[in-house]
This record gives structure tokens, sequence and C-alpha cells, in this order.
């Protein structure tokens, strides 16, 4: 560091032009920026910076790095030393390279490596959600992003550097357990640290998170239990991460879940030290399966993906002015969409401060969600409906003394319908407070649109239309109300679509309605889900002909969304609509009657099809005479509000109305429970209920173990045969005095154990490899790859293998009788040899077999193409051979030595030769080749990806 001061001081007397400065920085960041470009050209944005990392960041191999030299050479006219070629990691070490060598020199560059200011940028060319970290930890790393409050001014802070450090040794830890990239992993945690970092290294592994919501009473675990099973199993997770608390019912959810292998904390996982290498990740990956609400046996897990989740965010933040100005406090559940991708994810992409509550803590004290906006002087948050309620029914205004809510700019209202009388009095009461009526703003929202799907114009004050009854509830038609209509319906505008994303309303026979006309509303747009996970009934009924079916009724006046009701819940009785939520609010205002603990609902009449209304309400009181009164001030307000009565009222104990893990109320599960006859069933002791849960949970164990034990022994029969060949064919190889001998040998050899093995073998396209010079390029998806390849061609070939081989005991001598040629991967002097080596070998005529991967990866997806076999193609005029494998992964994947049944797959494409002998015509070639096995594949493209 003392030479370096000592160069630039140097070098600052001879030039002190800070643009001068700049300008050579600069030239070195777009010389990177060219070079990556044209060697990953399926990537659209290559973020460069100074401290960007060659082989991290960008993907430089050893001709990558050559090639850059030689231009950097060329642009600033000096010649840089061949050590750099190697030991160069950053573009900073090339342009301090540069400034050592040239006339011209920069000092430290302040300019560029500056201290984030209070306000900063936003990742617009982030393609999933490991750049927007990624960009974040780069620019700011301390810079706080999270603030979780935990009462009494006990504050825990969280940076980006603090979260992708914790998230690196979560990876580092699930990689560890056997997990691979694309495999489910559920996590089952409360609101803390613990949450973002396992969602993050869940993300860093390569794999999908699925967050489930942890068990709040005891007294209601088995149930529970069986729901998360349910979406456990659907998913297929092999991991859930949670906390020591919950741990010991990990035990039964693996009796539940085949595919569980594993109940782990985040400390558990975090013990091995930290993944340097980050799984790559597409933007078309999933990033996430969000499950709706549903019943056990047909959970739907909404399928997003990283390019889902960024539109959505960036939609909703053009439509709220969001940027790193602003601070979201949130309460929210993270296991749910709204509090998970709205606020947090939201506020990781703008760099907001987010401050998040437990829901608990909100539940708790209602108050403290405001005054926390008061604290941290908020300007945005969220809420569904019944906080709002909560809050005008349970703060005094001695618990809010002082509060000042002036800094608000927008508080979403959405999650479940909003009622008009709640906003209403909500701003009413709160306005003295600083609360400004524009800055309540209910929207709409739906899992299969990621969160946000219509927002209203930041500053305005909630529109409410109200609508005529009887042309509502009888034609669907929403006429305006006469002013003084007592009778009048009410409903509140969401806005308009989110930009980029489109709405419409349409009859049963999917046509377009008019304007104020009621139908179902059907969306389209960047950030839509592709369908539900593992569930084509589901995904058919979601999506046609692109526009996806919300489930919801609305109407559109003046280019506003009104949403009425869900489509499943409206009853229709005597020719007319009931909406139940507004049903449900008059009743929760019945007193004696628990506010959000009725659930109205239709009951065919027995033996009929008409349909009977049910009201189901939950209250404390138990006295006889106490509850005919509560019921009968029921049947008055059905009364008021419908001219009906309801058929049938149940007054119930409280927590009895089933609710989803956001507050909605479940009303088809409330008919279930009604018809079943169980309301009033007492609950039962938690011993009961985990003894169930034993007894259920023994079918499933004893499979397990029955399918372990198959599985074991068959990976026992593998190792054991590979063991026996081995033995044979090991001397065999090293004795035979021709090559030829020893490669039909093996390949007959190979054949055997394909056999022996159960693995099928299916070849496809050309229908061989020409004998004369050429180069076989393949991917690379498993350790069983070289051995297919074996067995499907005739004649003598030369591999390329990595250097570390070669001074093996075992595989050294038996690589070189096969005439094995050996390359280093990690030298890039010695790799360009290495290059001249193989050159050597093809000229002689040897038929050159490698696979530019360099590597095995544990997630499915074809990784970038070294340039090494292309650079020899191009200089020799040799053709090349594209081959894909596909099935080997799955039989063996990088990492374990558990082998698995499968079959496999051989495509021989056509030969493909070089038109020039320089860079370019090498970066060609590998592009069209790396094309075909692509298009064969059947994987991801992770080329590119960070």
């Amino acid at each position: 560091m003392g030479h370096l001061a000592q160069q630039t001081k140097a070098q600052n007397k001879k030039d002190k032009t800070p643009r001068k400065q700049m300008e050579f920085a600069r030239r070195v960041v777009d010389i990177v920026r060219d070079v990556a470009v044209e060697l990953h050209p399926g990537k659209r944005h290559v973020d460069v910076a100074l401290d960007s990392d060659l082989d991290r960041d960008l993907g430089f191999d050893s001709l990558g790095r050559a090639e850059l030299i030689l231009r950097i050479n060329r642009a600033f006219k000096v010649e840089l030393a061949e050590d750099l070629l190697a030991e160069a990691r950053t573009p900073d070490d090339l342009l301090q390279a540069v400034l050592k060598e040239g006339p011209a020199s920069v000092p430290a560059l302040k300019t560029i490596r500056k201290r984030p200011a209070k306000t900063v940028a936003e990742p617009r060319t982030a393609q999933t959600l490991l750049d927007v970290l990624a960009f974040h930890v780069r620019n700011h790393r301390e810079r706080t992003h999270i603030i979780l409050t935990h009462g009494k001014d006990k504050d825990e802070q969280i940076t980006y550097g603090m979260l992708d450090k914790a998230a690196r040794a979560v990876a580092r830890g699930v990689l560890d357990q056997g997990r691979n990239a694309g495999d489910r992993i559920a996590i089952m945690l409360p609101t803390g640290a613990d949450f973002f970092t396992a969602f993050f290294g869940i993300l860093y592994a390569g794999c999908v998170p699925v967050p489930i919501y942890p068990p709040t009473r005891l007294s209601q675990v088995e149930d529970h239990l069986r729901r998360q099973g349910g979406i456990l199993r659907n998913a297929q997770t092999s991991l859930l991460i949670t906390d020591s608390k919950i741990r010991p019912l990990g035990a039964f959810l693996r009796g539940l879940v085949p595919d569980l292998k594993a109940v782990e904390t985040v400390e558990e996982l975090s013990r091995g030290g930290e993944l340097e290498q980050l799984v790559k990740t597409a933007p078309g990956s999933t990033a996430l399966i969000q499950y709706t609400s549903g019943s056990t046996g047909d959970p739907k897990g909404v399928v997003l993906s990283h390019a889902n989740l960024l539109a959505n965010i960036r939609a909703m933040g053009a439509a709220m002015n969001a940027s790193s100005r602003d601070v979201f406090v949130s309460w929210l559940p993270l296991y749910h969409d709204m509090g998970l991708i709205g606020a947090w994810l939201g506020s990781l992409y703008y760099g907001a401060e987010a401050i998040i509550m437990s829901p608990f803590a909100f539940l708790a004290t209602p108050a403290r969600w405001l005054r926390t906006i008061h604290n941290y002087r908020a300007t945005l948050s969220a809420a569904p409906n019944f906080a709002f309620e909560l809050c005008l029914k349970n703060i005094t205004d001695e618990d809010i003394e002082g509060l000042d809510l002036s800094s608000l700019r927008m508080v979403a209202n959405g999650a479940e319908p909003v009622s008009p009388d709640t906003i209403t009095r909500f701003i009413d009461r709160f306005e003295k407070y600083g609360f400004k009526p524009g800055a309540m703003a209910p929207v709409y929202g739906l899992a299969e649109a990621s969160v946000g799907l219509a927002f209203p114009p930041p500053d305005r004050a909630p529109i409410i239309d109200r609508v005529r009854r009887d042309t509502m509830s009888r034609h669907g038609k929403a006429a305006p109300a006469d002013p003084a209509d007592a009778s009048a319906l009410q409903f509140v505008t969401s806005g308009s679509p989110l930009p980029g994303h489109e709405v419409r309303i349409v009859d049963p026979a999917y046509h377009e309605v008019p304007d104020r006309q009621e139908g179902r509303l059907e969306f389209r747009g960047p950030s839509t889900t592709k369908g539900y996970f593992r569930n084509e009934v589901k995904t058919k009924d979601l999506i046609r002909d692109g526009w996806l079916d919300s489930g919801d009724k609305a109407y559109i006046a003046d280019g506003e969304i009104y949403i009425t009701d869900r489509i499943k819940d409206i009853i229709i009785r005597a020719g007319r609509n009931i909406y139940p939520h507004e049903l449900e609010e008059h009743v929760g205002n019945v007193p004696g009657v628990r506010k959000g603990c009725v659930a109205a609902f239709p009951d065919k009449a027995q033996g009929g099809a008409v349909e009977r209304l049910v009201v189901l309400a939950e209250t404390r009181e138990t006295e006889a005479q106490k509850l005919e009164n509560i019921r009968a001030a029921i049947v008055d307000a059905s009364l008021d509000l419908l001219n009906m009565p309801p058929d049938e009222v149940v007054m119930v104990p409280p927590h009895t109305v089933p609710k989803t893990s956001s507050g909605k109320i479940r009303r088809a599960a409330a008919g279930a429970l009604y018809r079943s006859g169980v309301l009033i069933r007492p609950a039962k002791a938690l011993w009961w209920q985990l003894t169930r849960l034993s007894l259920a949970t023994a079918t499933g164990r004893v499979f397990g173990l029955w399918r372990r034990a198959v599985e074991y022994g068959y990976g026992a029969f593998w190792w054991l045969t590979v063991v026996l060949l081995a033995l044979i064919l090991w001397p065999v190889v090293l004795i035979l005095p021709k090559r030829s001998w020893r490669y039909a040998t093996i390949r007959g050899f190979a054949k055997v154990f394909l056999r022996l093995m159960g693995l099928s073998l299916d070849i496809s396209g050309a229908v061989g490899v020409p004998e004369r010079r050429v180069i076989m390029v393949s991917n690379h998806a498993s350790y069983l790859d070289s051995l297919v390849l074996l067995a499907v061609f005739p004649g003598e070939f030369s591999f390329v293998a990595k250097q570390e081989l070669a001074p093996q005991i075992i595989a050294g001598p038996f690589l070189r009788r096969l005439g094995t040629l050996f390359v280093r991967r990690v030298d890039p002097k010695g790799g360009i040899a290495d290059l001249a080596a193989t050159m050597d070998a093809a000229r002689r005529g040897e038929r050159i077999v490698t696979f530019p991967e360099g590597g095995i990866s544990r997630r499915p997806g074809l990784m970038e193409f070294r340039l090494g076999a292309f650079e020899l193609a191009a200089k020799t005029g040799l053709e090349v051979v594209p081959v894909t494998i596909t099935g080997t992964r799955s039989i063996l994947r990088g990492g374990t030595w558990f082998p698995r049944r499968g079959s496999i797959a051989v495509h021989i494409g056509k030969p493909v030769k070089a038109k020039g002998n320089d860079f370019s015509a090498a970066v060609t070639v590998r592009d069209r080749v790396r094309s075909e096995i692509l298009a064969h594949c059947g994987e991801p493209d992770l080329a590119g990806m960070p």
C-alpha cells in the first residue's frame, strides 16, 4: 500500500487534471465491459465497476483475460507485465498497472469510490434479487437496510453487508446438506433476522424459498401441521429451516412429508463458513413459491420468477414514487406476499430503510404501529383493512398523545376487501394527528400478480362510489345512487392498473362488459405467474388466452377499478347477489360480536338447490339469554341491511371462524365446518393432537424407510459394481500395448456397466462422429458423462481433463494410457501453454473431446463455455461437433456420490466450422455450438448470471 501511495503521489505531480484522471478510469471500465459483452452476448446488461471481480462478477476465463490485456495495451500504448494475466483481480488492478506503465496517472479516484450519500440509486439493470442485493453491497455495504424493533428501544440494525455475509453462510450450509440447485426449501420462522438470512441464503444456493407461517397456538397445532404438511408435500420440499423453539414439531412434518430430508436452524446451517461463489441464477428462474390460502389437499403454490418480482416491485415503486429517501414501517407477516414482497423486497430494491415489527407486536398493541411511524418519520406503510379497524377500536387518545403522522406519504390498504366506513372513520380520527386523507391508498393485488395490481395516484383521498342496491344486486349494474339513498351499496376504488399491466372485466362468456357493469376481473402483465406449482388443473382454470382469472368480481368506472367481492363467496338468494363481506362487517358492529370474526356463507337446503344464508359469529358470551339476544340483534342487522333475515345464525366461541394466514375469512372452510357439525366441539388436548399426529406420520415413516432402503441398496450395488469393474479394468488398460485395444476394452466395460445399472441409452441426431480429425464438445452434467461418450462413440479420442488429475496415483496413469490431455484451469499463462499442446495433438490427427463448461454444476442448467476448444478450432480449422447429454445429472449429480435410476439420451449435432482464425471467430463458433447444445439439453441458460 505504501509503494502504491508513492506511485500515486509521483504521478499526481505529472498530471493533476481531475477530468483526465476520470477519463483513464472510464476507458479501462469501457474496455472491460466491451470484452465482457462479447464473452457473454446473452446478457443484456453488464454492470462493470472498478472493484468488479473479473472471475466471479464478469466471468473472464484465461483467453478472455488475454484478449482484455491485449486491448488495454493497444488503447493505452503500454505493455503490461505477463504476470498481470493471472494476478489481475479487478479492473482497478488493470488501471493501476496502466498508471504505473503509462505517462499519465490518477490518484485514488475518490469520485468513483466515494462513500454513499443518503440518497442512493436504484439497481435499474438488476435482473434478479441477487443482483439487487449485490448492487447495494457493492455500492454501500455499511448502509442500514433493516431495523428490527423489539420494543423498549431495543432495535437491531442489519446492513446490506451483514445480510450478504449471513446469507452466504446459510447458503454454504444448504449445499453442504446435499441440497441441489432448484430444490424447494421451506422457511417456518417468525419475524426476525433469521428469516431474511434464510431467504437470501436459499437464493444464494440456487434453491427456491417456500415461506410458511409458524404455529401460533398450540391449541390448533394438529390442524396447522396438517395444513403445512399439505403445502410441503405439494412443494416437494427437501429441507425445512426453522428455529429451536419450533424445531421439535419438525419431526411430525418429516413423517407427513416424504421428501423432507432435514429440519435445521439458521445457526446450525451457518457453522461451515461462507459460500464464496454463489450459484448462478437466471431472471426467469423461480425466486419464490407463494402459497395462497387453500385446503390441505389442494394447496396452490404461486410460482414467481425473479423477473416477475422485479417487474412488480418496479411498477409499484413507480406508482408510489418510491426512492431511497423513503422509510417503510411494516408489521406484516413475512410469509405473506404483502409483507414479504411489498414491504421488505420493495424496500430492498429502492434502498429504503425497512423498519420491521413483529405482527404480534401490532396485534397486542396497535398503537405501537403508529408510534413507530412517528418515531422513524416513516413515509410508507401497508396493512389490511382489519388493521385500521383495530386501531379505531383499540387506540385511545392517551395512547398516542403527541403523535405526528404527517411524514406519511402513502399507507396501502389491501389484502382484503376495503371498507368505505373503516377508511372514512380512520381518516376522521387520525387527521388531527397529521394523517393526510391522501395518504390512505386502497389498493388491489393478489399473489398471482406477485402482490400489487392496481394503485391509486399518490396524494389523492379515497374515492367511494355509492350505487343503487337493487340494480347492483339483481343485474350487476353499478348505477349511481341518489345522495339521499340510505340503502346504497358503497365500493372503494383501487385506482388503475400498475404500469405495464392490464385489467379487463368480462361476462360469463368472456366478453368484455361496458363501464359500470359488474363482471369477472381478468389481468395480465410482466409480474403475473406462469401458474401453480405441480397443479395443472388449477393452472388451466387460472389462465385463458394469456389472461389470468382473479377470482374477483369488479366493475370499472371512469378508468377506476372497484372490487365488489370474491366470485366464489357471493351468495345468490331470491335472484339477488348478496356480498358477504358487507354483511359480515355490519354484523360485526352488533354488541357482543367479535368484530372481524364473522363469516357469512351459502348452504344448500337439504334435498334442493336453493341457497340458504348462514351467519357464523364469534362471541365471548356463554349465557343462554345473552346469546339469544345477540342472535336476535344479528337478525335485525341483516333485515336492516338486506331486507331479509339469515336462514340460520350460529354463535361460536372465539377462534372458531377459520381465517387465512393474512387474516381473511375462509368462508368455504367455515361452511365445511358448519356442515360437519363440529363447530362447537372443544379443542382437543395438546397431548391428543400430538398422539394423532404421531399415528398419522407412522405410515409415512414406514414408507420413507422402505424407500430409503431401496435407494441405499441400489447405491451399494452401483458402487460395488464400480469397484469390481475398476479392479479388473485398471490393470488391463495399463498392460495392453495398443491404445486401440485399451479403448475397445474400456468401451465394452462402459456398456456392461450401463446395462447392469438399468440405465437406458437413447442416441439421436447425426449418424455418428466423422472419423476425420474433429473436436467434440459436450455439456458436462455429471461424472458419468465421459463414460457415456465412451459407450456411444467408436474409435480413439483424446479427452481434455483438469491438471489436478495428472499427479493422482490411480487416475493419473490410467488417463495417460488413454492419451488424455491435461490443462490448467486456474493458471492463465499455463492455460495458454496447454492450448498450444492441445493444438499440437490435433495437428497429429487426434480427435479431441472436451467439456467447455469447465466443471460440474449442482444446479440444472448450461453454464458458460470457456473459449479454449473454440480457439483451437479457429487456429487449426477443425470442425466442432456439438454433443448434448441429458439424464446423467439426475442419475449422479455433482457434489454427491449417491446414484439414482434414470435414462440417458445423447444428441449428436452437425459439425460447425469457424470462419476465420481470430478471437472473434472463436467467440462466434462457441456461441453457435452452445446454442445447439442449449436447444437440446432441456435445461435453463445460466450464462452471464452473477
